[in-house]
């Protein structure tokens, strides 16, 4: 296995689960529905060569795990699910700019990783 490809225990595999639960608060629909708005499409950071910004292509990726039944979910899976948590963990972090976080590209970025930070 590649480094950091450890195989998850089953404990492991239930605190990713839930982590990514909590972490990604917008169903597979609505962020399908937010991917295709242009403000999902004006933000991020795009690989050289590539068109679509890496945060896009990570909804896309969300939208297909959170669409598996659990036990279809792979190690790969499981390892993106963490990336995910950790993204939008250290992101919240940062808490936003002061005004107008409705329009801000802080929330747009998270909305692409599944998070959007006004859901209650």
């Amino acid at each position: 296995m590649a480094q950091g490809a450890e195989s998850l225990d089953e404990a492991e595999r239930k605190r990713v689960w839930a982590d990514f639960r909590s972490a990604v608060n917008m169903s597979p629909a609505a962020l399908e529905k937010w991917l295709r708005t242009e403000e999902s499409r004006s933000v991020g950071w795009t690989h050289e060569g590539e068109s679509e910004a890496v945060g896009h292509q990570e909804g896309r990726r969300i939208v297909e795990i959170r669409r598996r039944r659990k036990s279809d979910l792979t190690e790969d899976d499981y390892r993106h699910m963490r990336k995910v948590v950790g993204y939008v963990h250290r992101h919240m972090a940062q808490g936003g700019p002061k005004e107008d976080k409705t329009h801000s590209r802080w929330r747009y970025s998270l909305m692409n990783w599944g998070h959007d930070p006004l859901k209650a």
